[in-house]
């Protein structure tokens, strides 16, 4: 199924004009507050009637210059920042609630699959003010699912979540990817931990228009997005399988170029897991380093280079199949004579990579 947006719309003082595709998966609009991600989602929705251009989904013509399809006829799914849970409710009649805008005859999931999926088997009798936040949104993305949507939107989810209820709530994203429904998703966020984790595609806005868009792990180590970004959460996101676990705390993990060392991973060895690497955690050496502290040293190839409007510069390698992005110095780029297509090495702290850079 595939979505395909191409719309222009005039707010007070902003003009947005945008077009992308999101196919399966999850795809991510990541961008600024101001940037348009909630006018494009609603627009997708039927909440917002955009001043041109043309929607579609899977063929369908959701809107262009003749059409409009109302929202209650478009059979998306949509979960909001906050949960919108009816309080007097208990969580089972609120995911209730869900299949009474199920199309009849639809295929998607069951009641009992929902609440295995989401973990909410202990939360049935309780009303929503006896909930935490993130409890609340898996409530609110299973009576979405329950509507059995051709697609479900998911406007800043966990914005309103500290970290901790953050971190509850992702791997429940996660087995929602990559589980049985193959459900696609349109992820808005702000928080790039977030998109690095659960995107297969990103798409960038920036002040009303798209500025980048392509596979997740295109986009994360394009030194073109590093502003887009932020020079501080800039970085690649890689693909690893785990090895071993080692007695004292650390686990070795397979990727293309040879093996990382991390502080203990919890998955099972021979699970795939997904790291984001921050740029400016990788360092770069002409020669094999030796004496270093640091564990993981990996061959690379310089793939492409950017200088910033200050005194940095982004450097894009090739990992083998993979791609790593660092974050240095003007200085250092030209003292170390770096050009496109040099190989040389890149050298990865084992704690810089957090647990929460870890996902499935």
């Amino acid at each position: 199924m595939t979505l395909e947006v191409a719309i222009v719309h005039q707010l007070a003082g902003f003009s947005l004009n945008v077009t992308f595709q999101a196919k399966a998966g999850i795809t991510a609009i990541f961008g600024r507050s101001g940037s348009g991600k909630t006018t494009v989602i609603n627009a997708i929705a039927g909440l917002l009637r955009p001043d041109a251009g043309r929607i579609t989904l899977d063929g369908d013509i959701l809107v262009d210059s003749t059409t409009f399809v109302p929202p209650s006829a478009r059979n998306l799914g949509y979960v909001f920042q906050d949960a919108r849970l009816f309080p007097h409710l208990t969580v089972h009649d609120n995911l209730n609630f869900g299949t009474r805008y199920a199309p009849v005859n639809a295929s998607g999931p069951k009641f009992d699959d929902v609440v295995d999926l989401l973990g909410l088997e202990a939360l049935l009798d309780r009303r929503p003010a006896k909930l935490s936040g993130g409890e609340k949104q898996r409530v609110a993305l299973g009576r979405a699912l329950l509507s059995k949507p051709r697609m479900l939107l998911m406007d800043e989810p966990l914005a309103s979540l500290d970290d901790p209820r953050k971190q509850d709530i992702l791997p429940y994203l996660e087995r929602l990817r990559d589980g049985p429904l193959q459900l696609p998703i349109l992820y808005v966020s702000h928080a790039v931990d977030e998109v690095a984790r659960l995107a297969d595609t990103l798409v960038l806005l920036r002040d009303g228009s798209v500025a980048r868009a392509g596979p997740i792990r295109e986009v994360m180590s394009d030194p073109a997005a590093v502003p887009l970004l932020g020079v501080r959460e800039a970085g690649a996101v890689i693909e690893a399988t785990i090895m071993h676990h080692a007695a004292d705390g650390l686990t070795c993990l397979r990727i293309d170029v040879g093996e990382l060392h991390l502080p203990g991973v919890e998955a099972d060895v021979g699970a795939k897991v997904r790291l984001r690497v921050l740029a400016q955690d990788v360092m770069l050496s002409l020669n094999t380093p030796q004496g270093l502290s640091a564990l993981n040293v990996l061959p690379v190839v310089v793939d492409r280079i950017q200088r910033g409007d200050g005194p940095g510069a982004a450097v894009s390698l090739r990992a083998g199949k993979d791609l790593l992005l660092a974050r240095i110095t003007a200085r250092a780029v030209a003292e170390l004579g770096l050009v496109i297509g040099m190989p040389c090495f890149a050298v990865i702290k084992a704690t810089s990579v957090a647990p929460v850079s870890i996902g499935r």
